[in-house]
């Protein structure tokens, strides 16, 4: 009776007690039974995959797992539903669910739906992707399953031990080809629109009558793959080498078919490439895009064409191709003329007596992009075949072949002869002024430039030889030569700086070695093994040279005069001041003054970085003033040498400074802290480095960074001279200005 009337009371203390730590030990069980024995399959109804909670399959053998995540170079919030190998020092993703239509909240889940499909429902339960199967009463007997082969299966077990595959991700890839696949005229790699976004870009991989193509925004090449693909990709491609989960092919952002391989000492490594070289490619820079084997950088735009998106250019995307930077059809239209062109079919071919005929053609048709025309060489002497492109041009390859006839491209004058004393176009080289191919344009100063009219190839020419000169870039004041230097690549000699010598007005900016061994990356075309690029720029120019008042007819605001030294040049007119950067002659008595205000900040700049010397010298500067010394100097050094020093200009004086002054202002100042005082100029040079126009300063050597003991030459007896133009010799000798004001004093800072 007692422990009836006990029970019907409800336990006691130490029974609930008993009952907590069971309680415990069952859901610490549960925790650690899904912590450590991850599921691989999805059940209807409560066997979804829930972002919010991070969690994932992981195949049996822990080889592949499925989850939602976001692409490690996205910059916003995109996520999607995909698979990656399991354990990977990065995730490399081998399929996208959603890749076109991303999730851009969290809340998602991943799911056997009512009607018996498998979907991604987002946070307020609309479906972004779904295995679109016919709807069944009984989704219960549906489930999902991570196969070690990276498959996800889907099936209806239908109250059987045997489960009927529906839907599974093999027949349905994105852009990796993994084994257990089977290539046919129905499965498609097609690949992700950059690093940063799976959804569909513009390259796709597919079998196409028995051969395998690359095509390009759904075009064919003219040019099959399959004689170019390595028998180790044939075999994986047609499943004849068996289980293999240690290879993938991957069709890359810019159409490149990568094999790679997997070592546990290794990890993945790339075998092969097909093709192996970027320009076989169909379209591989897109349409007006140039394709070029021996440079670097592969693709670049026609003249007169401008990326259609510089982000995806300047990411190293270029199949998205270039547009028109001016419309054309009308009075203002020019052609362009290109040697050795490989271009895609024409849309038009009619015959004409000659090529003023066919090139009226193309004018008189607002839609025609280019012409060529080539005459028939046969036994019925056919008239000239004139060819006509009305669409986009496509294709577009330099230095493809010799004797191929010449392409006219039509583009609009004002973006091709961008000054009146501007040379022609050489090939795909826009030359801009001041740089020169002959005596009848651009500035004499710069004339090391020579075009080969039958090729439509630029070289350059300096004391070490002549080099082929692969793009210009106005904007930067740079252009690239290339050379051969195979030794370069050797390990003994990587890393060390080459010597090439120049001479005002050009400096050597940087040098590019291509030491790539993994041939026909797009980054690294086979052809440029063992090049160099060197990136040279050139100093601004004075004002244009003229023999009379019509040369200066492009150049605003000039006139044409004599100068002191009896050279005629188109001289700005008064409140008016020439610009070479900009080219042109600016306006502004303020710039003037603004000027003068600057040179007294740099002089005074320079007295006290003087001063500090000669403390650092006699070893009585603080360890402050040291401090400062140190980084002043080897910040604007460093600046100096990497071709940067215009970014020690504050960005309020950008507008309004003139670059020309403010570098002439940097290397008196850099001159002024020389380790060696025989190196430095007298404070009367100083002044006459600043305020001359045509004075040529000495080139600075680095600059001292710390004390130093025993110099080369003793300052009272140094008579070395530097040279300058004009006749103007600067000297360095121990006496200087001595300005005895607290304002020019450097103590405390």
């Amino acid at each position: 009776m007692h422990s009836w009337l006990m029970a019907r009371r409800g336990p006691n203390q130490r029974d609930l007690r008993a009952m907590h730590s069971m309680l415990s030990t069952v859901f610490f069980s549960y925790a650690f039974f899904l912590c450590c024995f991850a599921r691989d399959t999805i059940t209807y109804p409560s066997g979804s995959i829930d972002y919010d909670g991070q969690e994932t399959l992981v195949s049996a053998g822990k080889r592949f797992e499925l989850g939602f995540f976001t692409p490690e170079e996205t910059t916003d919030f995109r996520s999607y539903l995909g698979i990656w190998y399991h354990r990977s020092d990065r995730r490399i993703v081998v399929w996208v669910a959603n890749r076109n239509r991303p999730l851009l909240d969290v809340g998602a889940s991943f799911a056997i739906t009512k009607d018996g499909n498998l979907q991604i429902l987002d946070r307020s339960g609309t479906s972004c992707w779904s295995t679109t199967l016919a709807s069944t009463s009984n989704p219960a007997y549906r489930e999902a399953k991570l196969l070690d082969s990276g498959n996800l299966v889907f099936g209806d077990s239908n109250k059987t031990l045997w489960t009927t595959i529906l839907w599974q991700s093999f027949e349905h890839p994105t852009d990796t080809f993994l084994s257990g696949m089977k290539m046919s005229e129905n499965l498609k790699l097609i690949s992700w629109e950059s690093g940063a976004d799976p959804k569909e870009g513009n390259f796709t991989f597919q079998l196409d009558e028995g051969r395998f193509v690359i095509l390009t925004n759904g075009e064919s090449s003219d040019l099959s793959i399959s004689e170019r693909m390595p028998d180790g990709m044939k075999n994986f491609l047609s499943n004849t080498t068996g289980s293999d989960n240690n290879t993938r092919i991957r069709l890359d952002v810019e159409g490149e078919l990568q094999y790679w391989n997997f070592n546990v000492s290794t990890d993945w490594t790339l075998q092969r490439m097909a093709p192996r070289e970027k320009c076989s490619v169909y379209n591989a820079c897109g349409n007006f895009g140039s394709c070029n084997l021996y440079n670097m950088l592969a693709c670049r735009c026609l003249p007169g064409f401008k990326p259609a998106s510089p982000e995806s250019w300047r990411n190293g995307s270029f199949s998205g191709g270039c547009n028109r930077s001016s419309a054309v059809c009308g009075k203002n239209d020019t052609f362009l003329r290109l040697k050795m062109m490989r271009v895609g079919q024409q849309d038009k071919k009619i015959a004409v007596e000659n090529e003023t005929i066919c090139r009226e053609e193309c004018l008189n048709n607002c839609s025609c992009q280019a012409y060529s025309f080539v005459e028939e060489v046969n036994r019925r002497r056919e008239p000239i075949t004139c060819l006509i492109w009305t669409d986009a041009l496509k294709g577009l390859q330099e230095e493809y072949s010799f004797g191929r006839p010449d392409l006219f491209v039509r583009v609009s004058k004002t973006d091709t002869a961008l000054k009146a004393k501007s040379c022609e176009p050489c090939g795909l080289n826009v030359i801009p002024y001041p740089l020169s191919t002959g005596s009848d344009c651009g500035d004499p100063m710069y004339f090391s430039f020579h075009c080969d009219n039958s090729t439509g190839k630029l070289s350059f020419k300096t004391q070490n030889g002549t080099y082929n000169v692969t793009t210009i870039d106005q904007d930067k004041r740079t252009f690239v030569i290339q050379d051969k230097d195979v030794d370069h690549c050797n390990s003994s000699t990587r890393g060390h700086l080459r010597k090439f010598n120049l001479s005002f007005p050009f400096k050597m900016n940087a040098f590019k070695p291509r030491c790539d061994t993994v041939a026909g990356n797009f980054g690294s075309n086979i052809s440029s093994q063992g090049l160099v690029e060197i990136v040279i720029g050139w100093e601004p120019p004075r004002e244009p040279l003229c023999t009379s008042s019509a040369d200066c007819e492009d150049w605003a605001n000039s006139s044409c005069n004599v100068a002191g030294n009896d050279i005629v040049r188109c001289h700005c007119n008064s409140n008016f001041r020439w610009d070479g950067m900009a080219l042109k002659c600016v306006q502004g008595e303020h710039s003037i003054s603004f000027f003068k205000l600057q040179k007294h900040i740099f002089l005074y700049t320079c007295i006290l970085m003087r001063k500090k010397a000669k403390r650092r010298e006699s070893q009585q500067n603080t360890d402050r003033n040291a401090a400062l010394m140190y980084g002043t100097e080897k910040r604007a050094w460093r600046f100096w040498r990497e071709d940067k020093a215009l970014d020690l200009m504050d960005k309020t004086l950008h507008e309004s400074c003139n670059t020309n002054e403010f570098l002439r202002c940097l290397n008196a100042a850099l001159l002024c802290v020389q380790d060696d005082p025989a190196d430095r100029p007298t404070m009367s040079n100083v002044v006459l480095m600043l305020s001359s126009e045509i004075a040529n300063l000495p080139v600075p050597k680095e600059p001292a960074f710390s004390i130093r003991r025993g110099f080369s030459g003793i300052a009272s007896t140094s008579s070395k001279q530097e040279r300058g133009l004009s006749g103007t010799t600067f000297s360095s000798s121990k006496k200087e200005t001595s300005i005895d004001t607290e304002d020019a004093s450097d103590e405390g800072g």
